[in-house]
């Protein structure tokens, strides 16, 4: 099964933290056969807490319901002596969420120098609370060594938090997708990938170390296989995406998905 989209499908992310999962498995089974035998590509993770208020932001279906004390009665008013009416009192209780978020180092063998990481961004990243934190966090970690950083936002809602500002990014050049490569023997240098919604997804070049050719991760492929993996021909292609597509990519999305049986 395929998608209807010739590249990113932006119903996709409705779905994102298991489309963010597999995206990173099956880009390091992609680039593993193909990276030098002394170098291995693995998956880490970060952990961090949010409040369901951060939470909420960035719209995940399975965000924990707070429980209320006590339960809510039809009068939301009681009445004390001599008549006057008090507003009744709500207790919520409200839960922090441990997150886990996963994105890739490749490794010299053995676990030794981190030579690039891989992130996959998410909604969490690109909300203004604490994963946005930690995620700049690690971005600045990355940058101030000699490893080189890979970023890929498939992700539309959200602020831009690549290592390269918005602002210097000429508008038409901006798309709906981003890609942002840093290579770690050119600190200061940054390769831009603009990824429209209506073209196929580019194949990227990783770096790995200076002199040493890099490897390709094809984006296309990867979410293909995602798409057909997951089996997420189940998407809800009649809803409202957050964020709107503008009136002539939403008129080419609707003809799309008209053709393809999905609206």
């Amino acid at each position: 099964m395929k998608s209807p989209f010739p590249g990113m499908d932006p119903y996709l992310e409705t779905r994102w933290e298991g489309v963010h999962h597999a995206l990173i498995v099956y880009a390091c089974d992609a680039l593993q056969p193909h990276l030098p035998d002394d170098i291995r590509a693995r998956i880490e993770v970060r952990v961090f807490v949010e409040t369901e208020q951060e939470r909420i932001r960035h719209i995940v279906p399975d965000v924990h319901v707070t429980r209320v004390y006590p339960p809510p009665a039809e009068q939301p008013y009681v009445l004390r002596e001599g008549g006057a009416a008090v507003a009744e009192e709500l207790v919520f209780e409200l839960h922090e969420l441990e997150i886990t978020e996963g994105y890739i180092e490749i490794r010299e063998r053995g676990g030794g120098k981190v030579i690039t990481v891989i992130e996959f961004l998410s909604p969490a990243n690109k909300s203004g609370g604490t994963g946005q934190a930690k995620y700049l966090e690690k971005q600045a970690e990355v940058l101030q060594s000699d490893a080189s950083l890979v970023e890929i936002d498939l992700v539309r809602a959200g602020e831009r938090v690549l290592a390269l500002p918005t602002h210097l990014i000429p508008p038409q050049h901006r798309g709906h997708y981003l890609a942002c490569i840093s290579p770690g023997w050119k600190r200061n240098r940054r390769e831009l990938h603009a990824m429209p919604l209506r073209q196929r997804l580019p194949v990227l070049h990783i770096p790995l170390r200076q002199n040493e050719a890099p490897v390709d991760l094809d984006l296309q492929a990867l979410v293909d296989h995602t798409y057909a993996a997951g089996r997420y021909d189940d998407l809800d292609y009649v809803a409202e995406l957050e964020p709107p597509l503008s009136s002539e990519d939403a008129a080419w999305a609707a003809e799309l998905l008209g053709a393809a049986s999905k609206h």
